[in-house]
């Protein structure tokens, strides 16, 4: 007779690996780490988050399941803002030598609102370095949440970001990610209020390309609060720069979400889409543990593409 610890080892070894992904148990890391981006450099994943503790959040993990916190991947605040700094977004750009984060801060000046940011590292937990200026401020928050992007099919680097009710836009950036392209303008790729529920305000971009679309993935429209209603969406394009139609609009169907509030969590989004080392597909986000206080904590779950769209599994 097979010992039963034995049969579920066998068990465990027979699993497709398909299987064998969807095992990680959320939060992958209880404690409130809002706006979540996942990387994979030298042989890990780093995960950066918004502030709590830290100017920016960085953690570590080998496996998706267990995270080990770095500290501040930001610790030198830029001089351009104060003390409050959010949404980063982290890529490396080889011909550098170079991890470069783009993030989100609150600007000194009273006549002015929110900013983007630009910082170097030599390493993905850094420290990064801010650049000494904005990319861009203007009134309110409208410009927030910042991804950055190489485009596969035209090699120009692009930056995706918005908020503030305003739409999420795109625009073409100089080699060195310091400095929007001269002549370069940014242009709208999606627009809020197209939907009943959640566009209300739009924001956290983030582009997959994935069988020669451009996958656009964003939230809205309350992330926080005992209000929170958040979620996320999803368009597509053929182009980095546009037009996207969202999945409503491609199906015919009231809506374009693809994570949203269950039994168990509240105002999912922000999200982050990358691959494992075999290419398995996983979408980070931040969620509210229902009945456990009002933390962002960190999720991950495997995604997959099922006839020319994104499934959350």
């Amino acid at each position: 007779m097979i010992q039963p610890r034995l049969f579920a080892a066998l068990a465990l070894l027979c699993m497709p690996a398909a299987l064998m992904a969807q095992q990680l148990s959320n939060p992958v890391l209880n404690r409130d780490f809002p706006d979540p981006t996942v990387i994979r450099a030298e042989g890990k994943y780093y995960a950066y988050a918004t502030q709590s503790g830290a100017n920016i959040q960085v953690a570590v993990s080998t496996d998706l399941q267990h995270w080990e916190l770095l500290g501040d991947a930001l610790p030198e605040p830029p001089v351009w803002a104060n003390t409050h700094y959010w949404a980063p977004h982290v890529l490396y750009d080889a011909a550098l030598r170079k991890y470069v984060l783009f993030y989100s801060g609150e600007s000194v000046s009273d006549s002015t609102g929110k900013c983007l940011g630009v910082a170097y590292a030599d390493r993905p937990e850094g420290p990064f370095k801010d650049k000494g200026s904005p990319l861009v401020c203007g009134e309110g928050f409208e410009h927030i949440d910042p991804m950055a992007m190489v485009d596969p099919k035209t090699g120009k680097k692009l930056l995706y970001w918005g908020s503030g009710f305003k739409p999420i836009r795109v625009q073409e950036m100089t080699d060195n990610w310091s400095a929007f392209a001269p002549g370069s303008v940014a242009v709208p790729v999606v627009q809020p209020g197209m939907e009943a529920k959640y566009t209300r305000l739009i924001e956290g971009a983030w582009i997959d390309y994935h069988g020669g679309y451009y996958y656009l993935y964003y939230s809205g429209d309350n992330c926080c609060g005992e209000k929170a209603s958040y979620a996320v969406l999803v368009a597509r394009s053929r182009k980095a720069t546009g037009p996207f139609r969202t999945m409503a609009e491609e199906k015919g169907t009231a809506g374009s979400v693809i994570l949203e509030m269950d039994s168990t969590w509240l105002a999912p989004g922000h999200n982050s889409v990358f691959s494992n080392a075999k290419g398995k597909q996983y979408i980070a986000y931040h969620a509210i543990q229902r009945g456990k206080g009002g933390a962002r904590v960190f999720c991950i779950r495997p995604l997959r593409y099922v006839k020319g769209w994104p499934v959350v599994e």
